[in-house]
């Protein structure tokens, strides 16, 4: 059987910048800073303490490309289920600490693949670190110092009058210092923002101030139109300065919808290999087919398909033929009909009926014909 040779490309040779240089943890099997691919986290919605349906919805991240899952750990019930979710998730869990230090020490003992603090709402967090680092040194957990703007240190707020990039950098570096005292260096940094803005400056600042890995997040970034935006916006600026190990887009929508945008906006961004990608034209005076419905029902009919496949569905002849000839599949339309482009080559002329059913059938014929190499490159 030959392979055919697609025209995506993969991770490119010369990325989009280069990484920043960091240390590198180990979040159970994933490898986050030192060079390692950016790696794609998301949160779980259920109670923790109801443990089938808290591993159900990890199983659902999993299948959508979820790579590390945090869990809410806010009660002893949740607290007493996390040595089971740790132990029968498919991926690394991280366990979420807030108000209680006696959590961190329970998550650690529970086998939690890491833990995340939130130094600003744990009551004397400072006083705990020693014990902390010892704990997490001794069953080799990382720890994510997790600032956010919502619950920044009081006395952080008194100084700055509000969470600005200066004060949630001094609240993670505090934080890390006093780790740091007790030989304590497996770490991770957070400092989320709602404005997009003030996020970026943070993590510019935090990035030229320490050498850790960086958890990149838009805390609190809304439904999930609004909340892809100022994800994508932040996660670019950030991604294409090489600054960032690992994301968690954040919305008001199922967490899977969070991993899909995460692995979009990496894709996009050249930082993981394409999967299937759909070139379509906004629509204008010119189109002679209904382009969205085109677009919406071929996307619907390939969904799943997991070769790096780009395809053009176009609606005019203006720019129709050529972007249907640099795509692996594609479709020029007009006067009630579509050229169907295989690899630059017009191999068909169908009626408009048929465009959608015809490129889904040239589709699995190329993944059919694709090398296991491609496939997973």
């Amino acid at each position: 059987m030959t392979a055919v040779p697609l025209g995506v490309p993969g991770v490119p040779a010369r990325p989009v910048a280069p990484r920043r240089q960091s240390r590198q943890i180990h979040v159970g099997p994933v490898a986050v800073g030192g060079g390692a691919p950016v790696s794609v986290q998301s949160m779980t919605t259920t109670r923790t303490s109801d443990i089938g349906a808290t591993l159900r919805q990890i199983a659902e991240l999993t299948a959508s490309g979820c790579q590390i899952v945090r869990v809410a750990c806010p009660t002893q019930d949740d607290a007493d289920a996390l040595a089971t979710i740790a132990r029968k998730s498919q991926i690394p869990v991280i366990a979420d600490i807030h108000f209680q230090p006696k959590y961190v020490f329970a998550a650690i003992e529970a086998g939690c693949a890491a833990v995340r603090v939130n130094p600003g709402n744990i009551k004397q967090f400072d006083d705990k670190v020693k014990e902390i680092a010892r704990a997490a040194e001794d069953h080799g957990t990382p720890i994510r110092i997790g600032v956010n703007a919502g619950s920044l240190d009081r006395r952080l707020l008194r100084k700055y009058g509000k969470a600005t990039p200066e004060a949630l950098v001094e609240s993670a570096l505090w934080e890390a210092s006093l780790f740091e005292e007790h030989g304590f260096r497996d770490l991770k940094i957070s400092v989320k923002h709602n404005d997009p803005v003030v996020m970026i400056e943070a993590y510019r600042q935090l990035a030229e101030e320490c050498d850790y890995p960086l958890h990149l997040g838009v805390t609190e970034a809304g439904p999930a139109f609004q909340g892809t935006i100022k994800s994508a916006v932040a996660f670019g600026a950030l991604l294409s300065r090489g600054i960032g190990d690992t994301i968690r887009v954040s919305l008001s929508a199922p967490p899977a919808e969070e991993v899909k945008v995460g692995i979009q906006i990496l894709q996009a961004l050249g930082l993981r290999q394409r999967q299937l990608e759909i070139v379509s034209c906004p629509s204008c005076g010119r189109a002679q087919v209904d382009v969205y419905k085109l677009a919406e029902e071929v996307t619907a009919g390939l969904d799943g398909m997991e070769v790096p496949l780009r395809v053009a569905v176009m609606g005019c002849v203006v720019n129709g033929p050529g972007e249907a000839r640099e795509a692996d599949l594609g479709v020029a339309s007009g006067n009630g009909k579509g050229q169907i482009f295989v690899k630059g080559e017009v191999v068909k002329t169908v009626p408009e009926s048929r465009i959608v059913e015809t490129l889904i059938e040239e589709a699995m014929k190329l993944a059919e014909r694709t090398s296991p190499a491609d496939r997973t490159s």
